[in-house]
């Protein structure tokens, strides 16, 4: 039931998201830039939600228009999973070590988007890969997700183990927040009743 399939389509790209909120973190990501689908690996694996991407887009002029669109598309594909969101958690956060990276992620699926971005990455590139688009990524889902979404990096040296914690680390969080609440399971968890 917490399953949901978006196709966005524009003039610079062909994007397809179907998650399963319930999975087990299985993934089928290509969408051209080898580094994202790295990323998004990461945040399928460890939220368990399972994530299937494709994405054709303009790579010809650069990789923003891909990673803004897929984080569009998967935030609207959240959005639909969790419906009314009912008996989820809702909050969820996540103190996460890589190596010399260590990032805490703190969100709420509150449907007012709100981002707080404290990466400071080190490197312009990741081997080809922009490092300014992971925020862009995480700016589009939170937008498009209705998230209230607060990354901070605390430790960090080296921007590969930089963007992959953050990528973990709102995983992590986000895991949480879209679980079901057993003790809560039928309640939308506002004391305005909706969220």
């Amino acid at each position: 039931m917490r399953q949901s399939t978006i196709s966005r389509s524009t003039a610079e790209t062909e994007i397809t998201v179907e998650i399963n909120l319930d999975g087990t973190g299985a993934y089928d990501n290509h969408t051209g830039v080898g580094f994202f689908d790295h990323m998004l690996d990461q945040l399928a694996r460890h939220s368990l939600i399972d994530m299937k991407i494709s994405a054709k887009g303009d790579l010809h002029i650069d990789d923003h228009h891909t990673v803004e669109d897929v984080g569009i598309t998967l935030g609207q594909a959240l959005a639909k999973a969790l419906g009314d969101k009912r008996g989820i958690r809702r909050y969820g956060a996540c103190l996460l070590p890589m190596d010399d990276a260590l990032v805490r992620t703190a969100l709420d699926l509150s449907a007012r988007p709100f981002l707080i971005w404290n990466v400071d990455l080190p490197t312009a590139k990741i081997g080809a890969f922009d490092t300014e688009l992971v925020r862009e990524f995480f700016q589009a889902l939170s937008t498009h997700g209705g998230i209230t979404l607060h990354v901070d990096l605390l430790h960090g040296l080296n921007s590969h183990h930089i963007a992959e914690a953050a990528f973990k680390s709102v995983a992590r969080a986000l895991r949480e927040a879209v679980e079901v609440d057993p003790r809560k399971s039928g309640d939308i968890p506002s004391t305005k009743g909706a969220l």
